[in-house]
């Protein structure tokens, strides 16, 4: 009988070899580079600003490969270019100076995990083809409930999905399933479902809005106060007005530590008045939801037990490898009450008296990366104490800045003081050089912004206070949760802010 062979058949084991000596010295020293303690740091080695049309002209030198014959038996040389390009052209968020977004550096356990699943390369979708992974995903889901839902310590668990905006998608369809069952066969129908939130809610809770078929319009957005947590008094005239105008209460979202100031939610209040209306009650915690890790912080989610649903991603504060969204529930086996659908050609029954083991059944997918491992080797890795630890860290670091800034001219909190710090780990304030005359900052913060990353030392976001009306234009949003972050490097950051300010064009 004819043997029928790929042309792509090669021997595997030796051609990982060798593509993992090609990779894994230059990893080390693009991580090196970004890393204060070792010998071969670059302060610069951030990265900087590229314009789409630069990075196609540097990278698609190879583009004619794909249409024929590849690079795999092509010099190492070739792929050795494309490797280089990548690193070199990219945003080294493992640079302490990496302050932009609500996530910072990898950590080595994150890479080693993030390695071992592609080795694995399997769907945790259903426990015949992942057994280990489905029996780790429970377990560390349970255990990461436990940590909010007190009192329901036996029956709470969770799931990942894809990062926090599918998370609190999924909460809603939950919370849709589950309190009008018909709506699974029959849609919204006559319903005229209403979802609350606050102003400074993430934008995934109105999308959700959108492809649960409800539509933008039926998602009130409440009024907040100073600090950029919820009014609770809006929330329940806006309730109680709207049950008036013939609309069904479905779904409450508050949030731990908002997108734009960090700030969190009176759960504790909020629960009284969903459960007043028999209202769905979530927490978006993806930003914030962590704090409960810290002895110090974690009363920042008193309340949070009495919420019917939690996200929660340990990808931002501490530091587990994008993605690794988590949603949690009182009650786990409610995943499959709300999601499951007959569908025996992939769905066995591989479960028990208390868990299910074919995780998809209790999603609104089918495949799915088991991203829980990711988060079950950093936990065990670093132990409840090293996680404890890396929160406080970012939050003292953060205390740091804000009394740095608070003796200083020409820099003004816009949420907080040093008194009584923002509640999460961006620090919003406004920074006027010295000769600035107008009111609005956005000039002066948009161009201290980018001469901060033109020096490929710091990279920093700014923002547009979304519901101010002082004129005081946009200002700075630095993230500080960098495990590796110094007071050394904050002492830097602001000279870098101050310089740069200078070279500003009154």
């Amino acid at each position: 009988m004819t043997s029928i062979r790929s042309e792509l058949e090669s021997n595997r084991v030796q051609e990982l070899d060798q593509l993992l000596k090609l990779v894994s010295p230059k990893i080390l020293e693009y991580v090196a580079k970004a890393d204060p303690n070792s010998d071969s740091y670059q302060s610069n080695s951030l990265g900087t600003y590229h314009e789409p049309s630069e990075l196609k002209e540097k990278l698609l030198t190879h583009h004619d490969r794909l249409d024929a014959t590849g690079i795999k038996d092509a010099p190492l040389g070739e792929l050795e270019d494309v490797i280089d390009k990548v690193l070199n052209l990219s945003v080294n968020t493992w640079n302490p100076g990496f302050m932009d977004k609500l996530y910072a550096s990898n950590n080595p356990i994150g890479v080693i995990s993030d390695l071992i699943l592609s080795v694995l390369n399997t769907n945790s979708h259903v426990y015949t083809v992942s057994p280990v992974l489905s029996v780790l995903e429970n377990y560390i889901g349970k255990k990461y409930a436990q940590l909010f839902f007190t009192n329901d310590q036996q029956t709470c668990g969770g799931l990942t999905f894809s990062g926090g905006s599918w998370s609190n998608v999924t909460s809603m369809q939950i919370a849709r399933s589950l309190k009008f069952p018909e709506t699974k066969e029959l849609g919204n129908g006559n319903y005229k479902f209403a979802v609350y939130t606050s102003k400074h809610c993430h934008y995934s809770v109105e999308k959700a809005a959108i492809l649960l078929g409800l539509g933008s319009k039926n998602v009130f957005k409440v009024d907040i106060l100073a600090d950029g947590s919820m009014d609770v008094n809006s929330l329940k005239s806006t309730v109680e007005q709207s049950i008036k105008d013939g609309y069904t209460p479905l779904y409450i979202n508050a949030t731990a530590g908002t997108t734009v100031f960090g700030s969190f939610d009176p759960f504790t209040e909020i629960s009284e008045i969903a459960r007043k209306h028999d209202i769905w009650f979530h927490i978006d915690g993806s930003w914030g939801g962590n704090v409960v890790f810290s002895s110090t912080h974690k009363k920042k989610m008193i309340g949070s037990h009495l919420a019917n649903s939690i996200t929660a991603n340990p990808h931002k504060m501490l530091g587990v490898p994008t993605t690794c969204s988590f949603l949690l529930l009182p009650h786990v086996g409610h995943f499959q009450k709300a999601m499951s659908l007959s569908a025996p050609y992939l769905f066995h029954g591989n479960n028990d008296d208390e868990e299910n083991y074919d995780l998809a059944d209790g999603t609104m997918g089918c495949g799915r990366r088991a991203d829980s491992f990711k988060f079950y080797m950093t936990w065990l890795y670093y132990g409840q104490q090293g996680l404890e630890e890396r929160v406080d860290h970012a939050f003292n670091i953060a205390q740091y800045f804000i009394e740095k800034i608070s003796h200083l001219d020409g820099f003004e909190l816009v949420v907080g003081s040093k008194e009584s710090p923002p509640q999460c780990l961006q620090v919003c304030f406004y920074y006027s050089p010295e000769g600035y005359k107008s009111k609005d900052h956005t000039e002066a913060t948009r161009f201290i912004s980018r001469a901060l990353h033109s020096k490929g030392k710091y990279l920093v976001d700014y923002s547009p206070n979304p519901t101010s009306q002082d004129g005081k234009g946009e200002f700075f949003r630095v993230v500080f949760n960098s495990p590796i972050l110094t007071s050394e490097v904050i002492d830097d950051l602001v000279e870098s802010i101050v310089a740069a300010g200078k070279e500003l064009e009154l």
